[in-house]
């Protein structure tokens, strides 16, 4: 997973997988998704993301089950 952030277009982009992109639909005004061939998931992407989430608490953790 890869997340990115681009502080000159406020905009947060979270990639599940690398995969060849074949749809990209939009969830609402400021949120696109990113769909390959067999209807996964690959990315998100969050325009307007410091409004809307809160970019400097981000944090990741891996749990092993």
């Amino acid at each position: 997973m890869k997340i990115k952030y681009f502080t000159d277009t406020d905009t947060l982009y979270i990639e599940f997988q690398s995969a060849n992109i074949v749809e990209t639909r939009d969830l609402d005004d400021n949120t696109l998704i990113d769909i390959d061939m067999h209807g996964n998931v690959c990315a998100i992407t969050i325009e307007h993301a410091q409004q809307r989430t809160n970019i400097p608490n981000i944090s990741f953790e891996q749990i092993v089950a």
